[in-house]
């Protein structure tokens, strides 16, 4: 035979099987710092985990511009600076599948004449559920941090965007 036989008790999971584990740090309410992205350097609130293994989370929007997005946890540094977010509702609606993006027609357009600098490339506008969405989470985190006893520091914090200062190292926070 030219190839090996499978060792007995081995098998290829589907992806949909394997079990997804969360660094015990990055538990639901947890601030974090992101670390890639558009949103690099913001601080973010952990909502909880999604199918695929990715964290939801918010900025809040209304805050520090950061909206609903999922993340993937290698990119987040989780801070001590916790938050009780047990009475945020998050619709069972927000899952993977809410996040993916209407295709568009993939077939090439027929050549134009004019000049190639007059198409534009169509930027991404959230719908209308998107952004009642985004409100209804947002009121309800921002209630959250209204509760907490530093409430105007931790708005504050969560509105600074994170940066080493002179003399700071990484290593050494």
């Amino acid at each position: 035979p030219t190839q090996d036989k499978a060792k007995a008790g081995t098998s290829k999971k589907l992806f949909s099987l394997q079990a997804r584990s969360l660094r015990p740090s990055l538990q639901p309410g947890t601030i974090a710092i992101v670390l890639a992205g558009v949103h690099k350097g913001k601080r973010v609130v952990v909502l909880k985990q999604l199918g695929t293994g990715l964290l939801l989370i918010t900025g809040p929007y209304k805050v520090n511009g950061c909206p609903l997005r999922r993340i993937n946890q290698r990119y987040l540094i989780a801070t001590s600076t916790k938050l009780d977010v047990s009475g945020v509702k998050v619709p069972a609606k927000i899952d993977d599948s809410y996040f993916k993006r209407a295709k568009t027609d993939t077939k090439k357009p027929a050549k134009k004449e004019g000049d190639i600098f007059e198409s534009k490339k169509e930027e991404y506008k959230a719908s209308d559920e998107r952004k009642a969405d985004q409100a209804d989470i947002d009121k309800q985190v921002l209630a959250v941090i209204k509760n907490n006893p530093e409430a105007t520091l931790l708005k504050n914090y969560l509105r600074h965007s994170f940066g080493l200062s002179k003399g700071q190292f990484p290593h050494q926070l």
